[in-house]
C-alpha cells in the first residue's frame, strides 16, 4: 500500500507539471490579482498556470488586518464576490467586509475549478527572454532556493508571464537588470512602492496593471511597486479589479 501510495502521487504530479510545460499564461504569484487573472482566462478556455513560493495560495488575504480575518472592499467590486458566491456585510459608507479565510478559499477553489492548475512551494527565480519578448519563465523548488543549493532550474514556456508577486516586483525588476530593457514606466525601470495612502493606492493598482514589456504584465501590488504608487492596506478592491483587467488585456493579446 505504501508503495502504490508514493507512485499514484509521482505519476499524477508528473503529469500534471508535463502538461504544464506550454501554456497559455504562466502567473506568478497566488495573491487576489493572480487568482482572478487565473479564473477568468481559464474560463475563457485558456491554458494557465500559477507559481506560488509559499505553501499557502492566497497572498495577503488571509491574515486580513493584523490578524483580524477580515477584509474590505468597494462597492466596484462586489460583482467579484458574487460571482464567488463570497458572502459578505451589509454596504456601510460604500464598503463592505468578508470574511478572509472564505475570500482566499473561495478564488482558489474557483481558479482551479474553472481549469487553472496552482503549483505551491515553486519559485520563479527567473524569465526566458527570446528577441526581445518574455516567452516563458524559470522555475525550481522554493526550499531548494532558500538553503542556497545549488540545482539547476526547470523552464516553463508560455505566450504571456504575469508577475502578479506582490510589494517589491522582485521579478520585473530581475529582469529589467539581467535583459538590459526598459520598462514601460516613468524611468524606464521598476520604482519602488510609496507608503500608504489607501485611496490613491486603489485607484493606482488597477491604473497601474498591464503590459510592462513584449509578453510581461504586472497587476496587484507587483504594479504599483513598478509604477511608483501608494499601497492601499487591507482593503482589496483594487486587487480584484487588477486581475481582471489583465485577464481582459491577456485574451486581447492571445486571441
Amino acid at each position: 500500500m505504501e508503495k502504490t501510495i508514493a507512485k499514484r502521487i509521482l505519476r499524477r504530479f508528473s503529469e500534471k507539471l508535463e502538461d504544464s510545460l506550454e501554456l497559455d499564461v504562466a502567473i506568478v504569484g497566488a495573491g487576489p490579482s493572480g487568482l482572478i487573472c487565473a479564473w477568468d482566462l481559464a474560463r475563457a478556455g485558456k491554458k494557465v498556470a500559477i507559481f506560488e513560493r509559499t505553501l499557502k495560495p492566497g497572498g495577503g488575504i488571509w491574515g486580513g488586518a493584523m490578524l483580524f480575518n477580515e477584509i474590505v472592499l468597494q462597492e466596484e467590486a462586489l460583482h467579484v464576490l458574487d460571482e464567488a458566491g463570497i458572502r459578505y456585510s451589509a454596504m456601510e459608507d460604500g464598503l463592505v467586509t468578508a470574511d478572509s479565510v472564505e475570500v482566499a478559499s473561495a478564488l482558489i477553489y474557483r481558479a482551479v475549478h474553472a481549469g487553472a492548475r496552482i503549483f505551491n512551494g515553486v519559485t520563479v527565480e527567473d524569465v526566458i527572454f527570446k528577441e526581445d519578448r518574455v516567452t516563458g519563465v524559470v522555475i525550481n523548488w522554493s526550499p531548494v532556493l532558500d538553503e542556497g543549493l545549488h540545482v539547476d532550474p526547470l523552464m516553463v514556456e508560455a505566450r504571456c508571464v504575469l508577475d502578479a508577486g506582490g510589494h517589491d516586483a522582485h521579478l520585473t525588476e530581475r529582469i529589467a537588470k539581467k535583459a538590459g530593457v526598459k520598462l514601460e514606466t516613468a524611468t524606464g525601470g521598476v520604482i519602488g512602492e510609496k507608503p500608504m495612502w489607501a485611496v490613491k493606492g486603489e485607484e493606482a493598482t488597477v491604473e497601474n496593471s498591464g503590459r510592462i514589456l513584449p509578453g510581461l504584465y504586472v497587476s496587484g501590488m507587483a504594479a504599483n511597486g513598478v509604477h511608483g504608487s501608494f499601497r492601499m492596506g487591507p482593503i482589496f478592491g483594487g486587487m480584484f479589479l487588477s486581475g481582471k483587467k489583465v485577464a481582459r488585456q491577456m485574451l486581447e493579446e492571445l486571441g
